[in-house]
């Protein structure tokens, strides 16, 4: 388990029914004389700044370049010469289909060529015997040595044999074309990778009959990918070609990555039903962290609210009764207060500190929101330097007015921020499990 959740647990724990403390600091919850107990909460300091406007979207995961692959005639697979997960360049052979019939029927559209080109030269060769008689009938039809009607004879067989030499010709033709129609069709057993990239997604098996329509693989360029996001008719007002966006997601450490870009292009034309558009993020893909057909959460940044007083989204209260929204203050705290971290054995900060300041005064303060962020607002009514309550207002609400505070760092409370509440959760109640021995609640 890394330091993050170690930290995040303790936090929990606390408010599952560790976080209270007697007024003279025991460990244990107890009541002190007053019949009262002092819960303990976490407080982080406001301060003075912009907020970061973001648009969270869920992002389609694709390859800039990816082809599904089809054969182009139906033909039982022979052999697959590739593996998912292996890079082929272009051209490169991919699968082999059966090729014995279309083979015989190449022979044979060859013999039948070769066929029609001997008629064609028999042709041609009668052709030019008639040509040969003619010219020495003419001759002698010039000298009155043979009639009129044998010249006419001649002339119409020689027509005759120029129509033979036409007609043996277009079969000719016609058996070219289909000797090339079938070298084209025997070509077409051999699958080629039409780009090249990485192989996924196979489904060719030696054996099996494809047709055009069998998809074989998936190829694409894994290097450079496309990010897809969904834009509403709304959003286009504010979202807009060359702003940030970050993609987040996990390495495989579980380690939180971003991965930033542009936004790339948006699409013109929008979706008669739906009233949406797509709008593209072209990344690099950076350590392999991103695969085709992954769904990954995509921060857009559009732009910065007006300067206000800033705190995390954690520290907002609704006021159960009364439905009022606002914070817990710790009055009492100045801003000379500084935040406690604790080293662990590893030379990691911001780990739990175990430090926590004397019962203090606290408040609910109604506050207005005037501008919303993913991980923190900005608010009126409120001033930079005091220090707001972010975990525990729940064991404030019921009308204690002092707690003993323990004062974080704002990139502590950001990670809670971004904890997986059920996963978290789910360790508390195991540990709570495995020393429920030692524990009272």
């Amino acid at each position: 388990m890394n330091f993050t959740h170690t930290l995040f647990k303790a936090t929990f724990l606390s408010l599952l029914g560790f976080g209270f403390y007697s007024c003279s600091g025991a460990d244990e919850p107890t009541q002190d004389n007053r019949n009262t107990v002092i819960p303990a909460v976490e407080a982080v300091q406001a301060r003075y700044g912009s907020l970061p406007l973001v648009e969270r979207f869920s992002g389609n995961v694709r390859s800039e370049n990816q082809v599904a692959l089809f054969p182009e005639i139906t033909a039982n697979v022979e052999q697959v010469f590739v593996e998912n997960g292996e890079s082929v360049e272009k051209g490169q052979k991919l699968v082999q289909l059966a090729s014995t019939q279309l083979e015989q029927q190449l022979q044979q559209a060859k013999a039948g060529a070769r066929i029609n080109a001997a008629q064609v030269k028999q042709a041609k060769s009668r052709l030019t015997e008639l040509e040969s008689e003619y010219r020495r009938t003419k001759q002698l039809a010039e000298r009155e040595l043979t009639s009129q009607l044998a010249l006419e004879q001649i002339e119409a067989q020689m027509a005759s044999a120029e129509a033979d030499v036409e007609l043996a010709e277009a079969r000719l033709d016609q058996s070219e074309s289909l000797v090339a129609q079938s070298e084209n069709q025997l070509s077409k057993t051999i699958v080629r990778a039409p780009i090249s990239g990485t192989v996924g997604q196979r489904n060719a098996q030696p054996g099996m009959q494809a047709s055009p329509n069998t998809q074989l693989f998936l190829i694409g360029d894994l290097s450079r990918l496309r990010v897809e996001i969904v834009l509403t008719e709304a959003m286009l007002s504010r979202i807009s070609v060359g702003q940030t966006a970050r993609i987040l997601l996990e390495d495989r450490n579980g380690e939180a990555q971003t991965i930033e870009g542009k936004l790339t292009r948006i699409s013109p034309f929008l979706n008669p039903v739906t009233r949406s558009t797509e709008a593209e993020i072209d990344v690099e893909n950076q350590n392999n962290l991103l695969r085709p057909g992954m769904f990954v959460p995509v921060d857009v940044h559009f732009g910065e609210s007006d300067q206000a007083t800033l705190i995390p989204t954690s520290a907002l209260y609704t006021d159960p009764s009364s439905g009022e929204e606002g914070v817990y203050v710790a009055t009492s705290l100045g801003s000379e207060i500084e935040p406690t971290t604790r080293t662990d054995s590893n030379g990691t900060t911001n780990t739990p500190p175990t430090t926590m300041t004397e019962p203090t005064q606290v408040e609910f303060r109604p506050i207005n929101v005037l501008a919303r962020g993913r991980m923190e607002v900005g608010v009126g009514g409120l001033e930079s330097g005091q220090w707001v309550v972010t975990v525990g207002q729940d064991l404030l609400a019921e009308g204690r007015t002092q707690a003993r505070v323990r004062t974080m760092t704002w990139d502590r409370i950001f990670q809670l921020q971004l904890l997986q509440r059920e996963d978290l959760l789910r360790e508390v109640l195991q540990e709570r499990t495995n020393k429920d021995s030692n524990v009272t609640l």
